[in-house]
């Protein structure tokens, strides 16, 4: 079984539509929804769509993350965001690439929900990313074997890059393989600063992760933004 873990925070508007993504798979999901103190209908929503809802203390996705895969019962752990949404065949890509047992995970081709070319651009840029070093970021919905999960430590406590660097603990175990359909993420993220300021401002911080930067380091630059 393939357990899907998604960390909340007030996100009523997107989680229903991605629930029904989920759900017209028309696979053996279990569905766990780790929410991090939630204003707004997110536990009720998620609750009426028949998921497991289980109480983070922290508002943090690397702590979500890690909750939920602790209460997982599948042998393969799939996280996504509640703003990315699945397309039909996602759950039979992870189970065909699961089946080659050097592979230990991976993630998906990603496509934003947006006409700008700049973000298309980057979709293009980050499919090669993933297919020639294995490294996803999580709205790429990275996905797992779960006795590797535990066995590299899960997703370290950091507030940022935590997706990079669990990417790189994997592969010390085996293969990270990039797979389709492509989700489909919103773009509200560069809604507000424009696509240009965050893309480059995206570039710089991983720049920065890879040349050593701390995370948390990393994280006060962000809020300074």
């Amino acid at each position: 079984m393939i357990s899907v873990i998604l960390p909340t925070l007030n996100e009523a508007d997107n989680l229903p539509e991605t629930l029904a993504s989920l759900k017209a798979l028309n696979a053996p999901l279990e569905i766990t929804v780790v929410d991090a103190g939630s204003t707004d209908a997110t536990v009720s929503l998620a609750e009426a769509c028949g998921a497991l809802v289980i109480h983070s203390e922290k508002r943090q996705r690397a702590h979500q993350l890690n909750v939920g895969a602790a209460a997982a019962t599948g042998d393969v752990l799939w996280f996504l965001h509640a703003d990315t949404w699945v397309k039909q065949g996602a759950a039979e890509s992870i189970v065909v690439a699961l089946r080659n047992s050097v592979v230990v995970g991976g993630g998906f081709k990603r496509r934003f929900r947006s006409a700008s070319p700049l973000l298309a651009f980057t979709c293009w840029i980050a499919s090669l990313r993933s297919r020639w070093c294995g490294l996803f970021f999580g709205d790429q919905s990275i996905f797992v074997r779960k006795a590797v999960f535990e066995q590299v430590g899960g997703f370290a406590d950091v507030p940022v890059f935590e997706d990079f660097d669990f990417c790189q603990k994997a592969k010390e175990v085996g293969k990270m393989r990039s797979v389709g359909p492509a989700v489909r993420s919103s773009a509200r993220r560069f809604q507000k600063r424009g696509v240009l300021t965050v893309v480059l401002q995206d570039l710089w911080l991983t720049w920065r992760y890879h040349r050593g930067e701390s995370p948390e380091l990393i994280l006060k630059r962000i809020r300074r933004g």
